[in-house]
């Protein structure tokens, strides 16, 4: 990592990062949800032409989303709010005719502080282009929690580790993390409730089944959940791609060598930007992996990887500062 730069033809997958259920008691985040832009770059679009009006009827029953993580149709998408609402990544409503259940809908999603986004027909049909009545959802089928009861978690774990991805984009990178994390006995994952990766398919593929298991929280606000973390007693780790700090920025650690604290929040920066600066100086410590030999880049899953194992390492050596 130290003095390593990404040759730009691959710097949005490689670039180095800079800097389940519960009971009826689950408690959800509750977010400001609303109309949003939809980006190009959304996970699971396609370039299908668009143009479709309304639909009368619901081909899908409730529960039965296809192999893209989509549960299309306004009933059935309105029933598995009410039935399964931890099991809703984000909501797609298209614009046009307003009709009971997509109101409806709308509403549901406002109060369970879940992301909706409203879209004209076009940009409606590259994600699906099939009969919906106009409403799509897209699922995680193992469910989120929230971030307090992800955190409470942890201190049980064999290791006692969460893992934060700030802005991390690539289903592959996040699957690979949830795997690696999952296996060296890690807590759970933390996520952006906006901007963050869709834990689909491709990422579904890539933890090869840990995703069925380790609890992933959905967070408002990261910084607000690592103040959390901190007042509950947790240390906070960021990354480094120096071996050296500025003025401003916490103390940079060489992750080899030990000497970790638990139970600990390991915050891992975006493919393209890495570790924001305002998550970076709330961490106790960046952690800096010293590489012998001049090498181009490690992928945030690599890298992760390599912490993460560090990590457990300092766990089973019986290190005092690891238990």
């Amino acid at each position: 990592m130290s003095g390593l730069r990404t040759p730009a033809r691959r710097r949005r997958k490689n670039a180095v990062f800079p800097d389940r259920a519960v009971g009826a008691s689950l408690r959800r985040d509750r977010v400001e949800a609303g109309e949003s832009a939809l980006e190009q770059s959304t996970n699971g679009a396609s370039n299908a032409p668009g143009g479709a009006g309304e639909f009368a009827a619901d081909e899908k029953a409730p529960g039965a989303e296809n192999e893209t993580g989509l549960l299309p149709g306004a009933k059935p998408v309105l029933e598995f709010l009410r039935s399964s609402p931890e099991r809703a990544d984000e909501v797609y409503l298209r614009k046009g005719r307003r009709t009971k259940e997509k109101d409806e809908i709308a509403d549901l999603c406002r109060s369970l502080g879940l992301r909706f986004t409203l879209l004209d027909a076009p940009a409606f049909a590259r994600i699906y282009p099939g009969p919906c009545a106009g409403a799509v959802a897209r699922i995680f089928p193992a469910g989120f929690i929230s971030p307090e009861n992800l955190l409470a978690m942890v201190p049980e774990a064999p290791l006692p580790l969460a893992l934060m991805l700030d802005r991390v984009q690539d289903p592959g990178n996040a699957g690979a993390l949830a795997r690696t994390l999952y296996a060296l006995g890690g807590a759970g994952l933390i996520l952006p409730r906006h901007g963050g990766v869709y834990l689909g398919g491709a990422a579904a593929k890539a933890a090869s089944g840990a995703l069925e298991k380790l609890p992933v929280a959905k967070a408002r606000n990261l910084g607000q959940c690592l103040d959390m973390a901190l007042n509950l007693g947790f240390t906070l780790y960021g990354t480094s791609a120096a071996p050296y700090g500025g003025a401003s920025s916490p103390p940079v650690r060489n992750a080899l060598r030990g000497d970790l604290r638990f139970p600990a929040v390991l915050v891992l920066g975006s493919e393209e930007t890495g570790l924001r600066p305002g998550l970076g100086r709330r961490c106790s410590h960046l952690l800096h992996i010293p590489m012998p030999r001049p090498f181009d880049s490690l992928n945030v899953a690599q890298a992760g990887a390599m912490l993460i194992g560090c990590f457990a390492a300092c766990r089973q050596s019986g290190d005092p500062a690891g238990q």
